[in-house]
């Protein structure tokens, strides 16, 4: 399905919907209906007909009238924020042992992987203070154990997505993470 700017999509699999307001490749950039931006692959969103929505009402009002006063006061902040975060490349952490010690003697497997996971956290609670959006965990292929104690972890928070990295850039061996950016009132 072909998707373009300003059209009204809901996704698949979650209770969210909202306006295109970017597309790149496969990856569409929506803003919800209560004002968040997030990136979802074309085959995860359905478009919604505007027809539909031109004949909807809310309260005496057309729902069309209502997303057009709604768009028009917060247009002109976000383009700013949007920019900016749209450039930013995301956080890497290479949790690769090698990378956190310079000697791995008298570790064993065990104190290896909670130091690997102390790690992820630190950095994770890091980017949310900072209100960081994206980070790549690179954890390598190796047997999984690493790679399956971090999706543990990451499934602990409420505010964030993870999902395989860019296979071109980190292969099989790193998740990326992002996180929901509450808006600041």
């Amino acid at each position: 399905m072909k998707f373009n700017i300003n059209d009204y999509v809901s996704v698949l699999d979650d209770d969210l919907s909202g306006f295109v307001i970017a597309i790149s490749g496969s990856g569409i950039t929506i803003e919800t209906t209560s004002g968040f931006e997030v990136i979802y692959d074309a085959s995860e969103l359905v478009k919604i007909d505007n027809n539909l929505l031109k004949s909807s009402s809310f309260k005496g009002q057309s729902l069309q009238k209502i997303i057009s006063e709604k768009e028009s006061k917060q247009k002109k902040s976000l383009t700013k924020f949007k920019t900016k975060s749209r450039l930013q490349p995301p956080m890497e952490v290479d949790l690769h042992i090698h990378q956190l010690v310079k000697s791995t003697k008298g570790m064993q497997n065990h104190d290896i992987l909670n130091l690997q996971l102390d790690t992820a956290k630190k950095r994770l609670e890091f980017a949310l203070s900072k209100r960081i959006q994206r980070i790549v965990f690179i954890h390598g292929v190796g047997s999984g154990v690493l790679k399956l104690e971090l999706e543990y972890l990451l499934k602990r928070y409420d505010q964030l997505k993870f999902y395989a990295a860019d296979y071109q850039k980190y292969g099989h061996g790193a998740t990326e993470v992002y996180i929901f950016q509450q808006k600041r009132i």
